[in-house]
């Protein structure tokens, strides 16, 4: 598979495929396809639905096949902001936010990633993020722009957790209480902060949805 994301910020992955190949991708995100992409739309069962709804994804996802020859696919993102492509060959982790899945290659698995501990529960970003394993290529929604940093081993990182999009699976995440009573009754910041721990990549997003919805509010008609 061949593949270009144009037209930031309302993105869009242009995946080109060979004949027969197939690529799987979050239910509606289809903008425009060659004639020759078959659909065929499943939910994966029980479990994988459930674990669809507590990431925020809609329940079904769609398969696209090139049918009696190469074809195109194109693939818009939701929200405002990029597209992130990263190939899993080798191994690799990554985990994301939730909500992020848009498109992959069929070798490419999703999975709950649940964090008990305090990161998930008091970090901002909820306990429930998004683990992708396998072979090939995931296309991941990022809110705003992409910083991408390369942390090495016990180098941190204190972020807002709205900020975090994805990171390899080598990250550590750990939640810092904000110090200091005026800090966080007047700080703007939250009562809690996210510290990542390298070694591992790690890409960071200017601007969440919750922070865009929020600096809209004010200018939004009263019901």
């Amino acid at each position: 598979m061949q593949y270009e994301i144009k037209g930031a910020p309302f993105p869009v992955a242009v995946l080109n495929v060979a004949a027969g190949e197939a690529i799987k991708c979050q239910a509606g995100a289809m903008c425009w396809m060659s004639p020759n992409m078959q659909m065929e739309t499943s939910g994966g069962g029980i479990g994988k639905m459930f674990g669809k709804a507590l990431t925020g994804e809609a329940l079904y996802e769609n398969k696209y096949t090139a049918q009696g020859g190469p074809g195109m696919i194109a693939v818009g993102s939701g929200v405002p902001g990029n597209i992130l492509a990263i190939d899993l060959t080798g191994g690799k982790t990554i985990i994301a936010q939730k909500k992020s899945f848009l498109a992959s290659e069929m070798g490419v698995n999703c999975e709950i990633q649940k964090n008990f501990n305090g990161a998930g529960l008091f970090g901002g970003g909820g306990f429930i993020m998004q683990k992708f394993t396998g072979q090939g290529m995931v296309f991941i929604e990022v809110d705003g722009s992409i910083v991408e940093y390369e942390l090495q081993p016990g180098q941190p990182m204190k972020i807002d957790t709205g900020c975090l999009a994805a990171m390899e699976g080598t990250v550590q995440m750990n939640v810092e209480r904000v110090q200091g009573f005026k800090n966080v009754v007047a700080g703007g910041e939250g009562l809690f902060n996210t510290t990542l721990v390298g070694p591992g990549r790690v890409w960071l997003q200017t601007m969440s949805i919750p922070s865009l919805a929020g600096a809209l509010a004010p200018y939004m008609p009263a019901k």
